[in-house]
């Protein structure tokens, strides 16, 4: 995580302009002397050349010509580009001079100021070709600027690392920058190492507050598992200085004190944040404690089957389901004499970051390729006119594509008709037909024309704003360039806006009764329900849920007017509007206010007034994430039905058991009370029969001297199974139960091996193999395991398997 200055000029000024600029910066504000700077010109751009001899007082000697690698910047292999200039400072000003190649390496020569000169179009066939305005894009990393202007060897000493690292080691009593004062090596790297550690924590905890800040919740694809990856590696480093408790989220007020005044946001999301990152701590922390059996299991597995090396997607599943370091997996499995196979790792590693860029990227690459096939050149947003229309007459196709079989728009390809019963994307000057953003879904509704009509099925906007429409032609042939009329499903727009204005509601009730930290990480709104993702470290008990659920009805009741405005960004914060740190704002925002109730900005659809709403429902509560809770909810005459049901629902059950509402709750409770006590009475009758039954001759037999039971049982509930191992183990004293049942088609198996045999028998290496055996699978404990499959038929073959390991392992 650092923090960039910069700065971007179309066609206002240029090199000169830049250049000059750039050195009364560093030389004239930051007061960087002269005789400690460098700067560094495209080897063939004798235009920046000439300008550094003119504008700064540097000899020819320090400025330096580079090659393309390293002074010529491009998008890409096409687009624009052109050279780069850089300003360098000596941080050993006081040393010998060393050469330029060794001194960059070194990091002892530190580029602290860039200028790209954007002034070529790069063609496919390498052709530059001037651009008619070129542009500056100008930078400077301020973690660099700070060392260099404070006076210190690295980022890490700078004012901005040392009150986080100063807090993370008085907390793990440890010192910072020890090992330069130690009297042997052993103590230097002991130091070293400790140093390390508390860097990572103090830089990671700056990318995981920001992150979590822009509403990234840790997850297992895209940039939430960029965030789980970055806050685990922190705890990981925090495990190494001693900390086996949460520890990451104390840090949080130092930074807050560091950055705070320059981002307001850390304040405001700091105790959602803190509850997501303890979260995240609990859990890891376990994890890793059960990971580390898991390493152990994995060894003796690969030693089972005769390898010297733990298979590279065992370590990759021990690295990224319990977060285990590959190094932290070298240490484990060379002490157990066995390699890791690194190149099977790396190519697991590489699978999960391919899910995770297609699972980050799928819809844009998929609008990247519709664009592709429909648009040449520059083509202008399309304008939205649909907040107050259902009706668009007059509007007109741009662009016209046609789909293939099946979903994938990558076979789109440019057309100027498309004929009843075909597929395909339309582009319009101008549309009343929102595009799925900021949690509303699409709308739906048909375009027509003279002698024809199309369903619009669904409606995307891309990163330039052009809007995709894809529909289905149900008669007669659209035509690019033809004029049509846009009607929407009216229906389900009104019910859409209703349910997105309780959401803004439901937020204004979370914060009111939770804290202002119960903020929104997600959200859904859609004709039929709505559900709310926000920040929260519990579940809402009864009172809570009802107060939240009272406060937005109260506010559909109250009638409010929803004033929706168009206003400047600065303006909309200034007044107080609440903004998603995860959402992309321009220099207009439209802003969505109720009252002194809610101020929010947002583009979506909603209500002109809040009784419009209806009526409004929680249907459920639940966690979705570490210190993330979700809940849906209904509105208008989703709520309405929903409330009909419940009714109805009520009213069978006080028919059923002919008692009261009033006493309904109670007889049931009484109800579940003694179906639990027939129960156990009748599983512990079922398991005197079943282990009292002696079974038939084969069920119990000896290999190699050792008691060995196998016995399939009837079916029952599924500790049960355990249950009846366990009672039946104990009654061996020393041997071997192998129990399997057929339920539904399936099958269940548990191994169970007395103490004195673990050494002999590993039970969930036998569940495995029986596993195996049926093509499902098992593992588990020394001790005790489990196993299944899905095919009742294959019980057989369970048990000839676990007769074979246990034979192979107790005769060999």
């Amino acid at each position: 995580f650092f923090e960039m200055l910069g700065n971007f000029s179309f066609g206002d000024y240029f090199k000169a302009e830049a250049i000059e600029m750039a050195w009364k910066l560093v030389t004239g504000v930051w007061g960087v002397p002269a005789q400690h700077l460098f700067a560094s010109v495209f080897e063939d751009d004798e235009t920046a050349a000439r300008l550094w001899l003119d504008i700064s007082s540097l000899p020819e000697e320090r400025i330096l010509r580079c090659g393309a690698e390293d002074n010529f910047w491009a998008m890409g292999e096409t687009g624009p580009c052109g050279p780069c200039s850089e300003i360098f400072v000596d941080c050993a000003p006081d040393q010998p001079q060393v050469s330029w190649a060794e001194g960059t390496k070194s990091g002892r020569y530190l580029e602290i100021w860039n200028l790209v000169f954007m002034q070529y179009q790069r063609s496919a066939d390498g052709t530059l070709v001037p651009l008619p305005k070129p542009s500056i894009d100008t930078g400077s990393g301020l973690e660099r600027v700070a060392a260099v202007l404070q006076g210190v060897a690295s980022n890490y000493d700078t004012d901005l690392f040392q009150p986080i690292i100063a807090a993370a080691a008085s907390a793990a009593s440890c010192g910072y920058g020890d090992g330069a004062h130690g009297d042997s090596s052993q103590r230097v790297d002991a130091s070293q190492r400790v140093d390390v550690s508390l860097r990572v924590i103090a830089d990671h905890l700056r990318a995981v507050a920001f992150l979590l800040a822009d509403g990234v919740i840790p997850g297992n694809e895209g940039r939430g598992y960029v965030l789980r990856r970055i806050l685990r590696r922190a705890v990981r480093h925090g495990m190494r200085l001693g900390f086996d408790q949460p520890f990451l989220g104390s840090l949080l007020p130092v930074l807050g004190e560091t950055l705070g005044d320059a981002y307001p946001e850390l304040a405001s999301t700091r105790d959602a944040s803190a509850t997501t990152i303890t979260a995240e701590e609990e859990k890891f922390l376990g994890t890793v404690a059960s990971g580390a059996r898991q390493v152990q299991e994995a060894i003796e597995d690969a030693r089972s089957a005769g390898r010297s090396s733990l298979p590279g997607e065992a370590a990759f599943r021990l690295y990224d389901t319990f977060g285990l370091p590959i190094e932290m997996l070298r240490e484990i499995a060379e002490e157990e004499g066995l390699g890791i196979d690194e190149d099977g790792f790396r190519s697991a590693l590489a699978k999960q970051r391919q899910r995770s860029r297609i699972a980050t990227s799928e819809l844009q690459q998929r609008l990247q390729g519709l664009r592709a096939a429909l648009i040449e050149g520059h083509q202008e947003p399309t304008p939205f006119l649909g907040y107050d229309r259902r009706v668009l007459e007059g509007g007109r196709v741009v662009r016209l594509a046609r789909l293939g079989e099946g979903d994938d728009d990558a076979n789109a390809e440019r057309a100027e008709k498309l004929d009843a019963g075909e597929r395909g994307v339309v582009v319009l000057d101008r549309t009343i037909f929102y595009a799925e953003s900021g949690g509303q879904v699409a709308d739906v509704g048909e375009l027509e024309w003279p002698g024809g009509r199309a369903r619009v099925v669904d409606v995307q906007r891309d990163s330039s704003g052009v809007v995709f429409h894809w529909l289905e032609v149900v008669g007669g042939s659209l035509l690019t360039g033809a004029v049509v009329t846009s009607r929407i499903e009216a229906a389900r727009r009104i019910d859409t806006e209703r349910h997105h204005t309780a959401t803004h509601l439901l937020h204004a009730a979370l914060r009111q009764h939770l804290g202002p930290g119960a903020r929104q990480a997600g959200s859904l709104v859609h004709p039929e329900r709505l559900r709310f993702d926000f920040f929260h470290s519990r579940p809402l008990d009864a009172s809570e849920r009802q107060r939240i659920e009272d406060s937005v009805s109260s506010w559909v009741r109250g009638a409010t007017a929803v004033v929706l405005e168009e206003r400047a960004h600065e303006e909309a914060i200034a007044d107080g509007a609440m903004a998603l740190f995860g959402e992309k704002y321009g220099d207009r925002v439209r802003t969505v206010r109720v009252s002194e109730v809610s101020l929010e900005l947002c583009g979506g659809c909603h209500v002109r007034n809040t009784g419009e709403i209806g009526s409004f429902l929680i249907v459920n509560e639940c966690a979705v994430a570490s210190g993330v809770r979700r809940i849906e909810a209904l509105a208008g005459p989703a709520a309405d039905a929903a409330r009909r049901h419940q009714a109805e629902i009520l009213a069978e059950i006080e028919a059923e058991m002919s008692v009261p509402p009033e006493r309904i709750a109670g007889e049931v409770r009484a109800l579940r009370g003694r179906l639990r006590d027939a129960e156990r009475e009748l599983g512990r009758t079922r398991l005197k029969l079943l282990a009292g039954s002696n079974g038939d001759d084969a069920s119990t037999f000896e290999i190699a001297g050792v008691s060995v039971m196998v016995r399939e049982v009837p079916p029952g509930p599924h500790n049960e199974l355990r249950t009846l191992a366990d009672v039946l183990r104990k009654r061996l004293g020393s041997g071997v139960v192998v129990l399997g049942s057929r339920d539904q088609g399936k099958v269940a198996l548990v191994a169970a091996v007395t103490s004195d045999l673990e050494g002999r028998v590993h039970a969930g290496r036998l569940a495995r193999a029986m596993g195996d055996a049926i093509g499902g699978s098992g593992g588990g404990r020394a001790d005790f395991a489990q196993a299944g499959g899905k095919d009742s038929g294959d019980l057989a073959a369970a048990f000839a398997a676990a007769r074979g390991a246990l034979g192979e392992w107790l005769e060999g």
